[in-house]
C-alpha cells in the first residue's frame, strides 16, 4: 500500500541544522539544505558548519524522505557518504521540520532541521 503525502511538498524549501549527534552545531554558522522535490525524487544540497559542500538525491513516501548523500568535511578534506531516512513534521508555527537518522562511523545517529523563514 503506497502512503499518501499529508504535508506540504519541500520543493524550494530551505532548512538549518538545530541539532546533531555526529557533531556540536554551530549556531552561528550551520549547515544549510536546499531540498528540491518533484514527483517523489527528492535532491538538493548542504554547506555550512562541518561540511564544505554536500548532495543528497532520493524518494519522498508519504512524510518520510530517504536519500543517499556525499559531502567533504571542512576539517580534513575527508570525503563522506552515507543513507539517511527523514521524517517530515510540522511545528505548531506551520514551518516543517525534518528529523533525520542516518549513519555514520560505524552508529546510529540522528539531527534535526528545521525551515527557515523566506525572505
Amino acid at each position: 500500500m503506497t502512503q499518501t503525502r499529508t504535508l506540504p511538498s519541500i520543493n524550494g524549501r530551505t532548512f538549518k541544522m538545530v541539532s546533531s549527534t555526529t557533531s556540536v552545531v554551530n549556531h552561528d554558522a550551520p549547515s544549510v539544505f536546499h531540498y528540491f522535490e518533484q514527483d517523489g525524487v527528492i535532491w538538493g544540497d548542504y554547506t555550512g558548519d562541518t561540511v564544505t559542500i554536500g548532495r543528497f538525491v532520493g524518494t519522498r513516501t508519504g512524510d518520510t524522505i530517504w536519500v543517499s548523500f556525499v559531502h567533504v568535511l571542512a576539517a580534513t578534506g575527508e570525503v563522506v557518504t552515507g543513507d539517511g531516512e527523514s521524517e517530515i513534521e510540522m511545528d505548531d508555527d506551520g514551518m516543517l521540520r525534518l528529523v533525520e537518522h542516518y549513519e555514520m562511523h560505524g552508529a546510529a545517529q540522528l539531527s534535526v532541521c528545521v525551515e527557515t523563514a523566506s525572505a
